[in-house]
């Protein structure tokens, strides 16, 4: 959804002057500490000196080798000069090393027996140099012992604030704050959201279960006086790109209460124990801030089965947090004012304990839209868009069957870019129908390369699908074929889907009798195969498969479904059918789908001329629409269910020109 800008309000151009400047950085003055910290702790003093024992020291004053003395009181460490006379004899073949200060340091076995020693050979008139007396610096000496401990604090700050990424202002505020929740707050002071119910399009019914627990919280006392109590969690489930995250925002822009939202992953970090940290932490500030509304994103982050994920005695932390979930969920008071909403579009992996009743009591399920929500949604993302005269919504809603609201949304802007990559003033018909073929086929490359004898190969392949599509009563439709290369195909065959509420036997094998005609005529027409079929055939496998192992329309295994809905896997490690079965099921996959390619394969030959003339015609002009199907075949015997409703509800029909690839 996408909000218009306000009149007044000026949007500032990137590279502004007058943005905020930047906040120093406290990370350039931890590193500034630590390399002075280092350097001050292998700071010494470096001066050459040579080391002698106490008595050596002794026979250099009484030869005269001694002319000046420093003693380091605290340290009985004393550095004594060596006359220049003297250097070679001292030192030797170091010498060259010691040019001016000519020292030697000696460790002193205490200040008295100096003393006594040093004033003995004063007296004796062996030394009569001086001797000087100083005391070491008490708090450096102190700083270089703490040095090591404050090196290793200084390093620690640095690194939490590098990793929680100035989180709770840096400093020791980032790693004792590891488990706080990273939940975004939203109230009456902070929130900006603009998102209400009437930005939502499409979705009736599950706005109306969502604006009625906005409702609970409202005016919880018009249930409670009856006896009714508050349901604690909703979950939002359906696909990807229908709204569930919409809904939310709208909960947070409508409801006049604290509204905490945060994503399944932000509860997973790689130390043990946070996740459940952080979920205390969440459930604390709301049961503060009560009445209210948790919102948990992406919930199957945290919310996976445990069955599925066996640590063979390890510590797994989404397990941890998903027990923390579970406890606090049941850890508040019925009508404590906290409501948790969640969304997932894996909810078959959710554990089971998650789903209770007392936990999440309401499932919702937020499903794609159909022709009439497809346009209220088009209605909502057209607004901002500069349109001519020869958009309708009708007809954009009906091209886009199975289309989420993101991906029209995808369509909207898409469309846009393609008018004005046209240098077009308004965004037209045939911009909208180009989007739906580019986000759908991918972009065309007609600058790829191919033979004729390619080139033939593929228009008679894309033929057999048109024809076949044309011939059977319940195969969809087809609008387009194309044999311009588009992303990774090399053609494609464009149809209407029927947006069958219910599906029987005879839907599904027309339906696979159409994906085999590719194959079918090259066989026919062609007397070979190709690899371009390699789509087609995937399909129809897993089609036939789900006939005889799903929906039980085999002969020989009628009525029996081993279609596991949960997701649990309760059969573990083994097949829930045995090794003779699952041959039965290979035979009559196989079956089904050699029936369905001689049934192909006998309707293309039955209409082998128009076949032909459909296969030049592509050669010729490289797109066909159903116009000239009509024309080689003749008009289709069949109304399509959309036709059928329509004529049913009264509503005019719009010509059908361009949808979506099945």
């Amino acid at each position: 959804m996408e909000n218009k800008p306000q009149p007044n309000q000026q949007q500032k151009p990137l590279g502004n002057n007058n943005s905020k400047p930047k906040k120093f950085g406290f990370s350039w003055l931890y590193f500034i500490v630590i390399c002075g910290l280092i350097g001050t702790f292998f700071w010494n003093d470096k001066t050459p000196m040579k080391d002698v024992a106490y008595s050596v020291f002794e026979d250099y004053v009484k030869q005269g080798s001694v002319e000046q003395i420093e003693f380091q009181v605290e340290k009985n460490v004393l550095s004594a000069k060596i006359t220049p006379a003297d250097v070679q004899k001292i030192f030797g073949s170091d010498s060259t090393l010691y040019p001016s200060d000519r020292k030697i340091r000696v460790m002193v076995p205490s200040i008295n027996s100096f003393s006594d020693f040093i004033g003995k050979a004063k007296n004796e008139g062996l030394y009569k140099g001086t001797v000087e007396y100083k005391a070491s610096n008490g708090f450096l000496s102190t700083f270089l012992y703490l040095l090591p401990v404050l090196l290793i604090v200084f390093v620690i700050i640095f690194m939490n604030s590098r990793m929680m990424g100035g989180a709770s202002g840096g400093g020791f505020g980032g790693i004792f704050s590891v488990g706080k929740s990273k939940a975004q707050l939203f109230d009456k002071k902070n929130n900006n959201n603009k998102i209400t119910f009437k930005d939502v399009a499409g979705l009736a019914g599950a706005k109306q279960e969502i604006e009625e627990i906005v409702s609970f919280l409202k005016n919880p006392a018009k249930y409670t006086e009856l006896g009714g109590k508050i349901p604690k969690g909703a979950l939002l489930v359906g696909p990807p790109g229908t709204g569930k995250t919409l809904l939310a925002k709208a909960v947070a822009g409508e409801a006049d209460v604290p509204f905490f939202s945060m994503s399944g992953s932000d509860f997973v970090e790689m130390f043990v124990g946070v996740g459940a940290s952080r979920v205390r932490d969440l459930f604390r500030q709301a049961k503060e801030k009560s009445p209210c509304i948790i919102f948990i994103d992406e919930i199957d982050a945290v919310g996976r089965s445990r069955a599925r994920n066996v640590n063979m005695g390890g510590n797994d932390e989404r397990e941890n947090t998903l027990n923390q979930l579970l406890t606090e969920m049941d850890g508040f008071g019925t009508n404590s004012g906290v409501i948790i909403l969640a969304a997932t579009n894996r909810a078959d992996v959710l554990d089971k304990a998650l789903l209770r009743a007392g936990r999440f009591d309401r499932q919702i399920h937020v499903d794609l839209p159909d022709a009439h929500e497809r346009k209220e949604i088009f209605n909502v993302h057209l607004r901002p868009l500069k349109i001519d005269a020869t958009v309708d919504v009708n007809f954009l809603a009906k091209q886009t069957p199975g289309f989420s609201g993101a991906d029209i949304a995808n369509v909207c802007n898409e469309s846009a870019l393609i008018a004005a990559r046209k240098e077009k003033k308004t965004i037209g018909k045939q911009d909208f129908l180009d989007a739906v073929d580019r986000i759908i086929g991918g972009l065309e490359k007609k600058t790829k390369i191919i033979t004729l004898s390619e080139k033939k190969s593929i228009a008679y392949h894309e033929a057999g699908h048109a024809t076949i599509s044309w011939m059977l009563e319940y195969a969809n439709p087809l609008v387009k074929v194309t044999i311009v290369p588009r992303g990774i195909a090399l053609g494609a065959a464009w149809y209407l889907p029927e947006e069958r509420q219910l599906t029987n036997s005879e839907h599904l094998l027309d339906e696979l009798c159409s994906l085999l005609g590719g194959r079918a005529a090259e066989e026919v027409f062609l007397h070979q195969t190709s690899t371009g079929a390699i789509n087609d055939l995937e399909r129809a496998t897993k089609m036939s498969y789900a006939m005889v192992a799903y929906y039980g329309m085999s002969k020989e295994i009628p009525n029996v479904s081993y279609y596991d809905s949960s997701g649990q896997y309760e059969y573990g490690f083994t097949k829930p059918y045995s090794e003779k079965t699952a041959e039965l099921i290979d035979e009559e996959a196989k079956k089904i789908i050699n029936v369905e390619f001689e049934r192909a394969k006998k309707i293309l030959s039955d209409s082998a001329a128009g076949h032909n003339e459909l296969a030049e015609l592509l050669m010729e002009r490289e797109v066909i629409f159903a116009e000239d199907m009509e024309r080689i075949f003749g008009k289709r015997q069949w109304t399509s269910r959309q036709d059928e409703l329509m004529s049913m509800n009264g509503e005019d029909k719009t010509p059908e020109n361009e949808v979506t690839k099945e």
